[in-house]
């Protein structure tokens, strides 16, 4: 597998490199140079496989050669150990698609487990390596729980002070060993900035081995389209015909995993890239003019990012494609209009936590009579425990993963956003 950097596009590396670097020079971000395209006929084999049986063909057709199928199918099987997606009808013609019944609840378990698989079969020197992450709230504990007790990895996440869940914090900032945790008082933009300058950094990477585990890492991103494929899969024939997808959006790794899905094959109409009021690609994709303002924390503190690192990918895949970036559907949601959603859906009888709520509002108002819509479930409910209760006004049971680690003191440090004091932080960690 080739890919080359959005940035610097003589900069050509392999996939074990793309894996190991993170991010390209000028902090650029890796693209396949070729993207697999599925027959109907090989669609059609694909989506009678089991969910295991099929991401290791899926990610066969991207890496190649450059790692057995064999021990891709290993390495893949060990990431996915957990249970896999849902479908959970809310109305006649939508239907939630439950990514968070991972170990950490969240629909990261799925790229941060098969990226831990891939590095730990890359790393056969057992050199040491830091990954340097910064979160917005469930890639920490995804990220954290992947890497926990890894021999020569040492992992060390940001993340904005005050601006997570308590149980959010609490499912990676409890867990010590190798896991170092930081909280920065400023923006989650501020945390993935500090981690840019980390990789700008060419002697401090050399010398603490320094890789990244955000979604832009680009194993974290393939691992993602696997679950586009199960939730085809799980589908009648005839809701596959007009499936609309509504993605919150972050960072927008999961729209661009959603859009190579389709790109290599998979027939879904249309997909939505809904945020909250940090609304930076919204408001581009309706005036052309790419104008990040400061972020506003918000009860869905995933999507608190104003500069999303993904966007880059998504763009290229729409040149690339030829598609028009005009039939993207997209929309912002506000705060007041979150939770009414939350309450709304609460009426009908389903649990959503805020992310969730943003994605269902903006399919429900957008989708048309004769279109199925699927709107994406990236974290359990219960990791939003008295954000939701206090909406709603029902309890909610903790499941046993959260119910064990909520009364754990926090091991975090605290740190201002100052580049130097990461930095010697870094070097003497």
């Amino acid at each position: 597998m080739k890919l080359y950097n959005l940035k610097d596009k003589n900069e050509i590396v392999n996939f074990s490199q793309a894996v190991k670097l993170g991010l390209g020079k000028k902090q650029g971000l890796f693209f396949p140079m070729q993207l697999p395209s599925f027959s109907k006929n090989t669609l059609t084999k694909l989506l009678k496989m089991n969910f295991i049986e099929r991401s290791s063909k899926i990610l066969n057709y991207f890496i190649g050669d450059e790692i057995k199928f064999s021990i891709l199918d290993e390495k893949i099987k060990k990431a996915f150990n957990f249970t896999k997606p849902k479908i959970v009808s809310v109305t006649n013609n939508i239907a939630c698609l439950e990514l968070f019944h991972g170990p950490t609840l969240a629909f990261k378990d799925f790229g941060a487990r098969f990226m831990s698989q891939i590095l730990l079969h890359l790393n056969k020197e057992n050199k040491k390596i830091t990954i340097l992450t910064a979160t917005s709230g469930d890639t920490g504990a995804a990220v954290a729980h992947a890497f926990y007790r890894m021999k020569n990895v040492k992992v060390i996440i940001l993340y904005p002070k005050g601006k997570i869940s308590e149980l959010q914090e609490k499912l990676f900032c409890t867990l010590g060993n190798n896991i170092i945790t930081i909280a920065i008082n400023g923006s989650f933009d501020e945390c993935q900035s500090l981690v840019k300058k980390a990789f700008n950094d060419e002697e401090l990477k050399k010398v603490t081995g320094l890789n990244s585990a955000n979604s832009i890492n680009i194993s974290r991103l393939l691992a993602q389209i696997c679950y586009y494929f199960e939730a085809f899969a799980l589908l009648s024939e005839e809701k596959r015909k007009q499936l609309v997808i509504s993605i919150p959006c972050g960072n927008f790794g999961n729209l661009t995993a959603g859009l190579l899905a389709k790109s290599i094959g998979l027939p879904i109409k249309s997909f939505i890239a809904s945020t909250n009021i940090n609304d930076t690609v919204p408001r581009f994709l309706l005036n052309g003019k790419w104008e990040p303002k400061k972020t506003i924390s918000t009860i869905s503190n995933a999507m608190d990012i104003s500069q999303p690192n993904n966007w880059p990918r998504a763009e290229e895949l729409f040149k690339r494609k030829k598609w028009n970036l005009k039939r993207l559907g997209f929309g912002s949601v506000s705060e007041k209009l979150t939770k009414k959603t939350i309450i709304e859906l609460s009426n009908i009888g389903y649990i959503s936590e805020p992310h969730a709520a943003i994605a269902y509002r903006l399919l429900k108002d957008q989708i048309k009579k004769d279109e199925f819509g699927l709107f994406l479930g990236t974290a359990h409910p219960a990791k939003f425990k008295n954000t939701v209760e206090n909406i709603i006004n029902k309890k909610i049971n903790l499941p046993k993963e959260l119910e064990k680690i909520k009364n754990i003191p926090l091991l975090s440090y605290n740190m201002k956003p100052d580049f130097k004091k990461l930095r010697m932080f870094l070097l003497e960690k």
